[in-house]
């Protein structure tokens, strides 16, 4: 099976402290994979250095079977990630929905119009149309969840990475959540501490420890 990232032996450190050594994993095309474990076992930070924000002491990132060791080789592989931070205040940038789900699109170029109709009709595919003009620093919790998804999957990722997409968000925007995970045929990497909304998205349960990666 096609792999769609890699991690072959990776260990990092951070203040001089080892989080986690000989971590390795592969995620298959269209696989779900959910990572959990302790805080500050350096879940966040596994995240991280697949897409180049954090670096690791030793090991390698594969995406799509191409190591990543330069700045450029980062950049390049970022632009078939999509990535969802925890807290979606840190993501968010436009004042409205619709201009927050067509900001990346119209930053790659895209003709306005184009744009436009591209962010609608991803707002539509989730089901949340409603909030197409919604000032987005008024949003709850969880629709500001849905909005930060849309805002990067209407960029066509191959590949998505979610921090702790669950926290904060009450029983009815969770499961809301977990059905539009679920149904979503990309691969997936996810941290969580929520083994119930995991459970839910149907993903394969690893346990971050000191010493790599534990099969759930």
């Amino acid at each position: 099976m096609s792999c769609s990232i890699t991690l072959r032996d990776l260990s990092l450190a951070r203040n001089g402290e080892v989080l986690f050594e000989n971590v390795t994993l592969s995620v298959g095309h269209k696989d779900k994979i959910a990572v959990m474990g302790h805080n500050g076992a350096g879940k966040t930070t596994l995240l991280k250095s697949i897409v180049g924000l954090c670096r690791v002491r030793s090991g390698t990132v594969e995406i799509f079977h191409h190591k990543l060791v330069t700045e450029e080789d980062f950049r390049k592989a970022r632009g078939h990630i999509g990535f969802v931070f925890q807290d979606s205040d840190d993501q968010i940038i436009a004042p409205t929905v619709i201009e927050e789900v067509a900001f990346g699109l119209l930053n790659s170029r895209m003709k306005p119009a184009e744009a436009e109709a591209q962010a609608e009709a991803m707002l539509n595919e989730l089901g949340i149309s409603h909030l197409r003009d919604r000032i987005t620093l008024h949003l709850s919790g969880g629709e500001k969840k849905l909005v930060t998804l849309a805002s990067v999957l209407v960029m066509k990722p191959d590949i998505l990475l979610l921090d702790e997409p669950s926290a904060g968000l009450d029983e009815k925007s969770v499961n809301q959540l977990a059905s539009i995970l679920a149904s979503i045929d990309k691969s997936m990497l996810i941290v969580s501490h929520d083994f119930e909304f995991v459970n839910k998205m149907g993903a394969q349960i690893m346990y971050l420890t000191r010493e790599g990666l534990v099969r759930g």
